[in-house]
């Protein structure tokens, strides 16, 4: 038997990132992962001549090395961030319509604002209105944050704050926007659908559409990735991870690959170790879990352990949705087929609400279609004179799991059939350049991550599931929780997430 301050189940970017910081802070750490490589979905893979990235979109909370924000900064604590090459990305997305045109939002707030008021001039004030809103509600978000970070109130008074009468006078942006769904706060700034849709895109990062998507957290995303940058790094999401990992070892925890957990040991109704796959036994003051709650309670533990609070607790929130992807290699430059930004989302229809419906199908039909290229901002990221294209949309999973295999196989090559006929049409001859292609479903995502349903952003993140009502509070002592599953989803938000767990169990432990 092993004696650690704190066991860390999941090499996740939650896992390696909690790992990290626990070292970083002297604590004896030591970390879980079944699968052979740290990342989760912060991961890459091989084809022929090309290496595709199996997630990430877009890196926040970057910054500059100037002007570094809390990423960056936490980078910087770890030692890694001289270790990557970072690729700043000029525009934040394009939007394509089904009329054939689009737009693209500039990676500034000043140059959009110019950019969308040129655009849609009849909404020019509506324009400017929004997003001096945006930015409002997140300086009011970040000093409610740091008073209730300051207060040493029982957890949940936070919650119970917001309805105090004295909250809408503090803070009158976040009072009046903070429970609202995209769909009502755009609905109420702006007539032009397509307006809307151009300043709505990152309601596909979090698996929502607009009229469940929380406007916080799209006000968020806005104002994080104008005023820090989004960012890609050459060598792929796994290049980062593995330099978290090789940090923790560095600063003297310890990493365990091809070797997974197979039970959480409860003594006195407290977390106190873990049986790995092994028969091993490990001891430690604290065990955080990088895999779902679901997991956690109803894999790791015996059936005797599991809290009633626990399966009461988790009632309300729902798994939430995966992704058909297609990751294609071209034997052409982007320019040559007409990419000219590094993500894109597109539509079918002017109605995304409506066109979301499809995600409950088995087959995507009209849904909105995210792709992305980052060569267009590094063309080295593949080999010369080629390109790498991820495109997919979001479905849910259990259609999916209905099918036999015979029927999977045919399923999954008429997704993806389906995806580069639409990509075709957007841009002619597409198909006349795809050299290699791999095309990942719902079940792909469930043998990888071993989430529920596939799901790629764990529990949906509705209004009334997210933000102040993510399921973070473990029912356990002694075991805490720092995966994508109980905080917003997203590599930066995870990473940071975890970071703050594990600050606050160093100094318990």
């Amino acid at each position: 038997m092993q004696n650690y301050d704190v066991i860390v189940i999941g090499a996740g970017n939650g896992g390696l990132a909690a790992a990290a910081t626990l070292a970083e802070k002297g604590k004896k750490v030591i970390l879980f992962e079944r699968h052979n490589i740290p990342g989760g979905c912060g991961t890459s893979f091989c084809r022929g001549r090309f290496e595709f990235e199996v997630a990430l979109h877009q890196l926040s909370s970057m910054g500059t090395p100037e002007k570094p924000g809390p990423l960056r900064e936490q980078f910087r604590r770890y030692g890694i961030e001289e270790q990557i090459e970072w690729v700043e990305i000029k525009e934040l997305f394009r939007v394509n319509f089904p009329d054939g045109t689009g737009i693209s939002l500039p990676a500034d707030r000043k140059e959009c604002e110019a950019h969308l008021c040129k655009e849609f001039p009849q909404e020019k004030d509506a324009i400017l209105r929004y997003f001096e809103t945006v930015y409002s509600f997140c300086a009011e978000s970040a000093a409610f944050a740091e008073k209730s970070a300051q207060s040493t109130d029982e957890p949940g008074a936070v919650k119970k704050t917001i309805m105090k009468l004295g909250f809408p006078k503090l803070y009158p942006t976040l009072a009046k926007y903070a429970l609202k769904s995209t769909q009502e706060v755009l609905d109420e700034f702006f007539k032009a659908p397509k307006l809307q849709l151009a300043l709505s895109a990152y309601w596909c990062f979090m698996g929502m559409p607009p009229s469940r998507f929380p406007w916080s957290i799209l006000a968020k995303c806005t104002n994080i990735y104008m005023e820090d940058k989004p960012f890609y790094l050459k060598g792929t999401s796994m290049v980062m991870n593995q330099a978290i990992m090789e940090a923790v070892g560095r600063m003297g925890g310890v990493v365990r690959l091809n070797c997974g957990v197979e039970r959480i040991i409860i003594e006195n109704g407290k977390a106190v170790g873990i049986i790995d796959e092994n028969g091993e036994e490990y001891r430690a003051k604290k065990i955080v879990s990088n895999i779902s709650p679901l997991a956690t309670y109803g894999a790791l533990l015996d059936e005797k352990d599991i809290p009633e609070s626990a399966r009461e607790y988790l009632k309300p929130y729902t798994v939430g949705i995966s992704a058909i992807t297609c990751f294609i290699g071209l034997d052409c430059t982007p320019e040559e087929i007409g990419f000219t930004t590094s993500f894109t989302l597109n539509y079918e229809s002017l109605n995304a609400n409506e066109d979301f419906k499809d995600a409950y199908k088995l087959l995507p039909e009209n849904d909105p279609l995210v792709a992305t290229c980052y060569t267009v901002d590094d063309p080295s990221i593949s080999p010369a004179g080629t390109s790498i294209i991820t495109a997919g949309t979001l479905q849910y999973g259990e259609e999916w799991e209905k099918l036999t295999p015979e029927q999977y196989y045919e399923k999954k090559y008429e997704a993806g059939r389906r995806i580069v006929e639409r990509l075709e049409k957007m841009y002619p001859g597409f198909s006349e350049h795809i050299e290699e292609m791999e095309i990942a479903t719902p079940l792909t995502h469930m043998r990888y991550l071993g989430h529920p349903g596939g799901a790629i952003y764990g529990y949906e993140q509705d209004v009334m599931s997210s933000v102040f009502f993510f399921p973070a509070e473990s029912m356990i002592p002694n075991l805490e929780f720092a995966s994508g599953w109980v905080n917003a989803c997203g590599f930066g938000p995870n990473y940071m997430f975890a970071d703050k767990v594990a600050t606050s169990l160093a100094s318990e432990v």
